[in-house]
């Protein structure tokens, strides 16, 4: 049963839905109001969450949805509308990094800058181009992209993820600012070092972990409930007036 009010009545597909900040997003949506697709590619996970969401009444749905296919993306957005009647929020979440974005620029294979591209930046701007149509119905909608605080900085390795990620940053900068006119906000969050499944083989060795401790000045990693605290803010009406801004959430690190 929903705790908070922020987005009663609203609808909202959130991609990567079903694990780390994804999954966070969702139950935090959930839990004020919404009513949420939640979009993956990880079938057992996405089952699993909407039947434990479901416990006390019809709020969320489980969709397959590979974000790099644009026609899976007008499928999916259909039937929101079908079965909500309105498109209020999409989390531009789901995310690559890996063996595939870390490497250098002179270690970069082009196949495998495309591929990070297209799940990072591509995906980022075939969720929002869909969602646009949708959500100019209801008067307005919120987009949060996921970029990375390695979407405004550099590292010394991950060429293709830095790029990527930065394509997505200043994506949502074009695109709030040609469809502020129809009230449908478009803002980027950036994480810091955060605990989820897709950094578990990084963070789970000592060595790295400690030092991106010691990297980041509340002395902590970030948790997944850290991220979606933010993009709830930027999800729901409280920041009717914001859109085209970059919200850091990364303890302090790039502060240095």
């Amino acid at each position: 049963m929903p705790t908070g009010s922020r987005l009663e009545g609203k609808t909202a597909i959130v991609t990567g839905g079903a694990s780390g900040i994804g999954e966070a997003t969702t139950r935090l949506f959930v839990n004020e109001g919404a009513k949420v697709v939640i979009a993956d590619i990880d079938d057992a996970k996405g089952n699993a969450l909407e039947a434990e969401l479901n416990h006390d009444g019809d709020v969320a749905l489980y969709r397959q949805l590979d974000v790099t296919q644009e026609s899976r993306w007008i499928e999916v957005v259909a039937e929101v509308m079908d079965i909500w009647g309105r498109l209020d929020v999409v989390v531009n979440n789901a995310g690559m990094s890996g063996a595939k974005g870390r490497a250098t620029v002179e270690d970069t294979i082009v196949e495998n800058w495309d591929t990070v591209f297209a799940v990072n930046s591509t995906a980022v701007m075939l969720g929002t181009k869909t969602a646009i149509p949708a959500m100019r119905k209801n008067g307005g909608g919120s987009v949060v992209n996921v970029s990375s605080i390695f979407g405004i900085v550099g590292s010394p390795a991950g060429a293709a993820y830095h790029a990527s990620k930065g394509a997505a940053r200043t994506f949502s900068k074009a695109a709030a600012v040609q469809y502020a006119k129809d009230n449908i906000r478009v803002n980027s969050v950036h994480p810091g070092f955060t605990d989820t499944p897709m950094t578990h083989d990084i963070h789970s060795q000592k060595e790295i972990r400690d030092a991106r401790e010691k990297m980041t000045p509340m002395g902590r990693l970030g948790l997944p409930d850290d991220i979606a605290y933010g993009i709830l803010y930027l999800a729901c009406s409280e920041s009717s007036w914001v859109t085209g801004i970059e919200l850091v959430i990364d303890g302090g690190e790039i502060a240095w």
